[in-house]
């Protein structure tokens, strides 16, 4: 059954908010080293509850607010059932290189969540 494996937070300055994160929850926070300007956060030691996430610097056409993203088998088939659901593509599938493909959506109620597939070849 799929569950959400990842959340992120968007952010209008990235710094501030690793900084609030790490004052307020112990968080760390590690730049990315891929292709664009992302923040990997680690929310508590391996083997512990929870989930890790990451974030991004907030921009006007993307996902806004705090998302949750849920690992998939397949992101083409599961974009089928989550149209066929009712949710809507807000974002469609792409790669994120060495990582994986990624989708975002919003369901019937208006929030937005993501699919991710999990493939290291992705380009």
């Amino acid at each position: 059954m799929p569950r959400v494996v990842h959340f992120e937070i968007n952010a209008t300055e990235p710094d501030r908010a690793a900084k609030f994160y790490a004052d307020a929850f112990g968080w760390k926070t590690k730049k990315w080293e891929g292709p664009m300007n992302y923040w990997m956060l680690m929310t508590g030691e391996e083997g512990e509850p929870g989930i890790n996430g990451g974030m991004m610097t907030k921009c006007e056409e993307g996902p806004q607010g705090t998302i949750n993203t849920i690992g998939v088998p397949s992101v083409d088939e599961y974009i089928d059932k989550i149209t066929a659901a009712g949710g809507k593509i807000t974002v469609p599938k792409m790669a994120i290189p060495t990582v994986g493909y990624l989708a975002y959506f919003t369901d019937t109620e208006g929030n937005t969540f993501g699919i991710m597939e999990e493939d290291e070849s992705a380009a």
